[in-house]
């Protein structure tokens, strides 16, 4: 069972690592992907993770916006590859956008794991880098906070009211571990 796991680790990895390194994986995804699908798929996983968790609930109250990328795929063996759709939904609740979130890392990992995440927009200042052109790689962004699930006790008032704060949902698979850190968000136009 771990032989065949790690078979379709690598296999994920050869198939999906030099598309996020060579570049067309945005196009390559839009073409593939729904906005009808990404937008009903990213409103489901939010009112999911709103549900699940009261600070999370309290956080959308507040943001200008969340972006939610409601499945993540993280697989590898050694070279790993993480990358999905999102979708960004406005404090009004209309959809003003579909991004694509990508990953690649290297170290002693193995496995395919799944899992889901959310960017809470507190001000209108944490904006501006989200449609900068060729994307926006997190971890350069100033003020991103990060909360794994069970950790989001630290939600303060500065927190409800400034930058861009993370959260983490549904994660699943046989992986260790879970980051956003290096992720690059670049904004896709899939079909309707």
């Amino acid at each position: 069972m771990k032989t065949i796991a790690l078979l379709a680790a690598s296999a994920f990895t050869m198939a999906f690592v030099p598309s996020c390194v060579n570049g067309p994986v945005a196009s390559t995804n839009a073409a593939n992907s729904s906005a009808s699908q990404i937008a009903s798929d990213s409103r489901a996983a939010l009112a999911k993770l709103y549900a699940s968790d009261p600070k999370a609930a309290a956080l959308g109250k507040n943001a200008k916006a969340v972006l939610v990328f409601p499945e993540i795929l993280k697989g590898g063996f050694v070279i790993n590859g993480q990358g999905g759709n999102g979708a960004m939904i406005r404090d009004t609740g209309k959809i003003s956008g579909y991004y694509q979130s990508v990953a690649t890392s290297y170290g002693l990992e193995a496995g395919i794991q799944k899992f889901g995440y959310a960017l809470f927009f507190m001000d209108d200042g944490a904006f501006k880098n989200i449609d900068r052109s060729g994307g926006w790689e997190l971890g350069t962004a100033p003020n991103l906070t990060v909360f794994n699930k069970g950790a989001a006790g630290s939600v303060t008032n500065a927190t409800l009211n400034k930058g861009t704060v993370a959260m983490f949902f549904d994660q699943r698979g046989l992986m260790g571990g879970i980051s956003v850190q290096s992720s690059k968000i670049t904004r896709i136009h899939p079909k309707p």
